[in-house]
């Protein structure tokens, strides 16, 4: 057996394990730690009959390494070594290393937290930080915490932050060299052309100037295709290879294996050719510099992909490829320089993703409390509680956080909660079976093609008799229990489930449409939908103008909107603040899409406050008639808090202008615009802060002074060092101390009148 980096340390690695029950293992690409360490630890003492499991983060490396481990032993997988990734199980009765992909792990120990009959859980590769890698680190550390305390866990990474994982986890750390060669670097720069003629170019630059096949690197699957027309006309003697995860296993095998005898390969790849995989014969490599990287925003339609700039931590490890079995080269898009603007490493998943399948699963482990599982970067309280929000939205947990009956049946599905939603909403088996259609077609990137109308990628999945297509089918079968091809209409199904994806098309707009959940979203330019009513989106990507932009849909009419969302009439108000006016409108809606409206001579107190309020949010309070009233109070007030100790309110105007719903809101209920009004608004905030507040503000900081012939002149408390008043000097005559406040302690500055 050929002697690999990693073998330098294994003994460590099995000292470690017998000694404590958690590792850090930090090894270059090449070491060999993929393969090599789940095979010696069959050899360790305290494993005995169980079984090693390995995460591998995508599909193909979890197929390879098995693979590879099988072929070691002589064996097929299925044997010693097998594999489980959601389309390839392949298990028999004597397998003791079981490679999974990530998300099959988090399935595995959410329905069986002991883990009986497993002695270790390997995470290889997990500098990639996806939410199922970390989300099953947290589920085994606290199996291992409370359940199993002799499971075994190793965190297994090529560029990793090894000082923050190994004090999170409290654990050692062992290190392999590895054996890379030298590889050159060489920046092209980046020009205003698009990235697939950038990569074009630069190719056919490394082709003629450098030998061997080349490996290069692009964000995704449609710059890869676009990349691959550039480079058609290319000699017979070089070949172009995609590689992705949408391709089959056998498309994936030949962009792996090494070139022909006379013949160069391009290997176009994304990320996915980063770690774990070694493709032969590759000694040049050419980078973007771009990620595709799933983001989240609360609010928002779901995940969309959005396109980035790599990571240093991602582009060494890519540089990386190229110095795998000989000196290298490798050739960057981009500026030298650029480099300091890099992120050190890519950022978790877990921090901007939707947490909602997430949450669901930790219902189902019994604690949907997140922040009492141990992280290495705990998740944000916004996207925990929008996560939560949805999935009570949906139907899948009670108002207590608990798995709803739903929510029961949908944890068994291999589906994010959305998706799942297709079957479980369905009222009758034909709706049933194709909402699992519809599911399966879904959830695998590249099913059906691209069109944006989700019937013509329906009717090319159906014809589609590609193996990765017929285990769908076959899953979907599954899921739904029933057997028969699926014939029902896509539009009220997802409609059904989907209700706050129904949109309808802005009035005067026809690309743009309003949500029935809230917000928009806008067409791509030339999409056949342009100018339709009635929509339900089921996929997004990208922004427009501040609108996602739609990338699948299907059809609907209104009377399929309306059997869905029930018709409601909402009073509607706007606050004019020049006019000091409110106008109203009743408007009948569906969800939140506006049917139509008609005007309101008189609305009623709470719609009033709820417009005043609305203006007060976005503009302040400075547009209220009454706010000059109120801005002289507040002056009082603040000179009185310089004089006094207690705990009053914020009575500053963006403070009050935060709490007026607690203030000014119940007025104007009570009392109309009337409680906006010169005395109006400031009677409403005395009233809430009460007699013992303001008694005090009037006592320190009264409004006149009055002067021995009893005229009552106004102190003005705008004056940056002490209260003044402007008065003539006769109306000073007897006075024997100089005119002071509170309690005499605070002269006013005397701003003399003319006679």
């Amino acid at each position: 057996m050929t002697t690999l980096p990693i073998d330098a340390v294994l003994d460590d690695v099995s000292a470690a394990l017998a000694a404590g029950n958690r590792l850090v293992l930090s090894a270059p690409p090449g070491a060999g730690k993929t393969t090599r360490v789940p095979l010696h630890l069959l050899k360790a003492d305290w494993l005995g009959d169980q079984k090693i499991i390995m995460l591998e983060p995508r599909r193909i490396a979890a197929r390879r390494a098995a693979e590879f481990m099988a072929a070691t032993l002589g064996e097929k997988v299925g044997e010693t070594i097998g594999l489980r990734s959601r389309l390839d199980t392949r298990i028999g009765p004597n397998t003791r290393i079981e490679v999974v992909t990530e998300g099959v792990f988090t399935n595995a120990i959410s329905k069986d937290p002991d883990l009986p009959g497993i002695g270790a859980v390997l995470f290889d590769e997990f500098h990639e930080r996806s939410l199922d890698a970390d989300l099953g680190l947290a589920l085994a550390l606290e199996t291992q915490s409370v359940l199993n305390d002799e499971l075994r866990l190793v965190i297994m990474s090529a560029t990793l932050d090894t000082a923050k994982v190994t004090q999170g986890l409290d654990a050692p750390l062992v290190q392999s060299e590895g054996r890379a060669f030298p590889v050159d670097t060489i920046y092209l720069g980046r020009t205003q052309d698009r990235m697939e003629d950038q990569m074009a170019r630069a190719i056919r630059k490394a082709l003629a100037a450098q030998s061997g096949s080349i490996l290069a690197f692009l964000p995704g699957a449609a710059e890869i295709r676009r990349t691959a027309e550039r480079l058609s006309d290319l000699s017979d003697e070089v070949m172009v290879c995609p590689l992705y995860g949408a391709l089959t296993p056998k498309e994936q095998d030949e962009a792996i294996q090494p070139a022909p005898t006379g013949k160069r390969k391009i290997v176009l790849a994304t990320d996915i050719a980063e770690s774990s995989l070694t493709i032969e014969g590759v000694r040049v490599v050419v980078d973007a510099g771009f990620a595709r990287v799933p983001s989240f925003a609360v609010g928002s339609l779901g995940t969309s992909l959005n396109t980035v700039k790599s990571s240093l931590a991602n582009v060494d490890q890519r540089r990386g490829r190229a110095g795998r079995t000989e000196p290298g080269v490798c050739y960057r898009l981009w500026h030298e320089e650029e480099n300091r603007g890099l992120p050190r490493s890519p950022q978790p998943e877990l921090l901007n993703a939707d947490l909602s399948s997430m949450i669901l699963r930790l219902a189902h482990w019994g604690n949907a409390d997140p922040f009492a599982l141990t992280w290495l970067d705990p998740p944000a309280k916004g996207q925990v509680g929008a996560a939560m929000k949805a999935l009570t939205a949906m139907g899948l947990l009670s108002d207590e956080g608990q798995l709803s009956p739903a929510g029961q049946k949908a944890v068994h599905l291999p589906l994010t909660p959305r998706l799942a939603m297709l079957i479980l909403a369905a009222e009758s088996d034909e709706a049933r079976a194709m909402g699992a259609f519809l599911a399966a077609l879904m959830s695998e990137t590249g099913l059906g093609g691209r069109s944006i109308d989700l019937t013509d990628r329906v009717s090319l999945f159906e014809r589609d008799i590609s193996p990765r297509a017929k285990a769908l089918k076959s899953q979907a079968k599954s899921w739904s229990g029933v057997k028969a091809l699926p014939r029902y209409d896509i539009g009220k199904l997802t409609a059904s489930a989907w209700p706050d994806r129904i949109a309808k098309l802005r009035a005067g707009e026809k690309t743009r449409y309003q949500l029935a959940g809230g917000g928009g979203a806008k067409l791509p330019d030339g999409s056949p939908f342009e100018g339709q009513d009635w929509l339900v989106i089921c996929e997004t990507g990208g922004q427009s103008g501040g609108d996602p932009i739609i990338r699948l849909a299907c059809r609907i009419d209104e009377r399929t909107a309306r059997d869905v969302l029930a018709e409601t009439n909402v009073d509607f108000a706007e606050f004019d603040h020049k006019s000091g006016q409110v106008r109203a409108r009743r408007q009948k809606r569906l969800g939140q899409i506006i049917l139509s409206e008609t005007p309101l001579s008189r609305p009623e107190y709470p719609a009033i406050a709820d417009a005043v309020l609305r203006a007060v949010s976005e503009k302040g309070l400075d547009g209220l008639p009454g706010i000059e009233t109120l801005k002289h109070f507040l002056n009082r007030a603040a000179f009185a808090a310089r004089r006094h100790d207690a705990d009053w309110p914020d009575l500053t105007l963006n403070g009050l202008a935060q709490s007026s719903a607690e203030w000014l809101g119940p007025a104007i209920e009570t009392e109309g615009l009337s409680a906006i009004q010169s005395q109006g608004l400031l009677n409403a905030l005395r009233n809430w802060l009460g007699w013992t507040v303001t008694s005090e503000i009037d006592r320190l900081a009264p409004v006149h002074w009055a002067g021995p012939n009893g005229r009552q002149v106004r102190i003005d408390y705008e004056a940056e060092q002490a209260p003044l008043v402007s008065i003539r000097p006769q109306d000073l005559y007897g006075n024997r101390t100089h005119p002071a406040i509170c309690d005499g302690q605070v002269p006013l500055t005397l701003s003399l009148l003319s006679p």
